[in-house]
């Protein structure tokens, strides 16, 4: 389970309509970008909604999301890192997005996952998916940290200061942007959010072999 100064992440069918909604739409664009090679996939995916994270890929993007969907469900606790945080954020602020502008989706990114969530697709919803994180008793560090990059460095530690960020505490952001290689532990970490049909699918556009049991 996900912890955010002290205050636990919801085990909700709202954590999962988050995670799900934004994780399918995500590989949408993926898919798209194999049958159109000349399409431009910068700035595309859910995690565009964190300005310091427009430009991971999308592929990294559902491997980010699978890490923090597997700390969510875990009974081990976890303490949210900012880029668990940065995921939680940029899974609610999408799938409101999506309920509210557009609904007709909602049933085909849903379609064929591990959860039958009856749900009304409307306002409420989407309000609801957008507290999900306002609720949570984070300040929103993550959004700030696009600012530092044209920042003076005395000016850019004073600002760390200012808010309580170390390094250690922004290097998961960083690191974020660097990555392209995908681990093979990403077919068990989208366990619950996928299921196992769509997880086989999936592995190919993300350049990870299946785990074959014979090999256990």
């Amino acid at each position: 389970m996900l912890h955010i100064n002290q205050q636990k992440l919801p085990r909700t069918v709202l954590s999962y309509l988050s995670f799900r909604m934004s994780g399918v739409a995500t590989l949408q664009f993926i898919e798209l970008s194999r049958q159109l090679p000349d399409i431009d996939l910068e700035s595309q995916g859910f995690l565009t909604e964190v300005p310091f994270l427009r430009e991971v890929p999308p592929h990294v993007q559902i491997e980010l999301l699978a890490e923090t969907w597997s700390k969510h469900v875990a009974e081990k606790p976890y303490e949210a890192s900012l880029l668990d945080e940065s995921v939680i954020y940029a899974a609610c602020e999408t799938a409101s997005y999506i309920v509210q502008n557009n609904p007709e989706l909602v049933p085909s990114l849903l379609s064929g996952g591990p959860l039958e969530a009856q749900i009304d697709v409307g306002q409420e919803l989407a309000e609801s998916l957008q507290k999900l994180h306002l609720n949570l008793a984070n300040e929103g560090d993550f959004l700030l940290i696009s600012q530092f990059m044209d920042m003076p460095p005395e000016e850019c530690q004073e600002w760390k200061q200012r808010y309580g960020l170390e390094d250690a505490d922004i290097e998961p952001m960083f690191d974020a942007l660097a990555r392209w290689n995908i681990s093979p532990s990403v077919e068990q970490n989208l366990s619950g959010l996928f299921s196992p049909n769509e997880i086989r699918r999936m592995l190919p556009l993300l350049g990870v072999r299946a785990h074959d049991p014979a090999e256990s």
